[in-house]
């Protein structure tokens, strides 16, 4: 019998590239002259967030008022330090979202992160043409775990919920996913205290999904 499956939609850091120490850090080494409490662990929560909810945990995090010059404190500091982003791609991406195509599925990306952030990691990454359909977290009031995200992208494709396939790593992703009735495969991570126990699927690596969403009945 065919798989169900029609659709696979992935998040973005953490995910397809592999950026979540590298943000982290970066911030962290960034804040720690004026905020030397914020540690790298005190930041673990943040993956997943929204670029809404971030920096509102960050000036709670920094013992500070919200305001726009903090946030604009917030900008400046990742900009210290530019990110290469090909250098940061999982090398099993490409090959991996090749064979998902040739397999003739829907291939979308939902990722909280701001849609300029988002094509400029697809552009540099030269992973565009594997996603008709990109959205951002930042289309919508609620951020990720709220499944708004993932049912906004599922009508986009024209599919149900148990047509797709969902490829999330954070503890918000994860739950915005099952929320929405995907199925959700979860990329382990042992670097990181996530809490991946609403995911259908756990998976090791990228390359593991293909085989995954042919199998599924």
């Amino acid at each position: 019998m065919p798989s169900p499956i029609r659709a696979v939609i992935f998040d973005m850091d953490g995910v397809l590239i592999d950026s979540e120490p590298v943000y982290l850090g970066m911030q962290a080494r960034n804040l720690q002259t004026k905020y030397p409490w914020v540690t790298l662990e005190s930041m673990y929560p943040t993956v997943g967030m929204s670029s809404q909810e971030y920096p509102r945990f960050m000036a709670r995090l920094c013992r500070v008022p919200f305001t726009p010059e903090f946030e604009k404190e917030l900008m400046q500091a990742d900009e210290n330090e530019p990110i290469h982003f090909p250098d940061i791609l999982r090398p099993e991406a490409r090959p991996m979202l090749e064979q998902l195509r040739a397999m003739g599925l829907q291939l979308a990306l939902a990722s909280s992160s701001p849609m300029s952030n988002i094509r400029q990691v697809l552009g540099e990454c030269g992973l565009m043409e594997f996603f008709p359909v990109i959205v951002s977290g930042e289309q919508f009031e609620a951020s990720k775990p709220d499944p708004e995200i993932y049912l906004h992208t599922m009508a986009r494709l024209g599919r149900r919920p148990e047509e797709c396939l969902i490829v999330e790593d954070s503890t918000y992703g994860v739950q915005a996913g099952a929320a929405a009735g995907g199925l959700v495969a979860a990329l382990r991570d042992e670097r990181f205290p996530f809490d991946q126990s609403a995911a259908r699927f756990h998976i090791g690596n990228l390359s593991e999904i293909p085989a995954l969403a042919a199998s599924i009945q």
